[in-house]
């Protein structure tokens, strides 16, 4: 009787671990016209244009329209994100836009939550983009925090 009960409450605990597992999509939308969408983390290619979904937090990761940029983004417009659960307040998800070099404005590049934080985002259409990382400066205005638990993220390049 006891191991019937203490299968039940281990089938139960995996249920319950499998549908609070953490997760995040990047999907892309590349209405450019060339170029290939490019998602990477720690220096692996993740995804060339088709939607990505982690299986946990994913961070330190990077994405581009590849238009001829080095192989982890330079010469390009990139958003840098890191899309993770919120451990305590202000541990979640950030996002931003940078060209600081060797990054460099390339293509019109946006990114927007979804699936929590909806219509938090940041679009950048110029190399002088008031929304992206310009220069090493130490300022984080221009990241984008997102503090909901499995957040998706939308990339456009225009």
């Amino acid at each position: 009787m006891f191991s019937s009960k203490l299968s039940a409450l281990v089938a139960t605990a995996a249920f319950i671990a499998r549908a609070q597992a953490e997760s995040h999509t990047v999907t892309f939308f590349n209405l450019c016209g060339e170029g290939v969408p490019t998602l990477k983390a720690n220096g692996v290619t993740l995804s060339t244009g088709s939607a990505y979904t982690s299986n946990g937090p994913l961070e330190a990761a990077i994405a581009y329209l590849d238009v001829g940029c080095g192989a982890n983004g330079e010469d390009c417009t990139t958003v840098g994100l890191t899309l993770v659960n919120p451990t305590s307040p202000g541990s979640g998800s950030s996002v931003d836009i940078t060209v600081i070099p060797p990054h460099a404005f390339s293509v019109p590049t946006g990114f927007g939550y979804y699936n929590g934080c909806d219509g938090a985002g940041a679009d950048c259409t110029s190399a002088t983009c008031p929304t992206a990382f310009l220069t090493t400066s130490t300022s984080i205005d221009v990241q984008v925090a997102c503090q909901a638990d499995n957040v998706d993220l939308a990339i456009t390049f225009l």
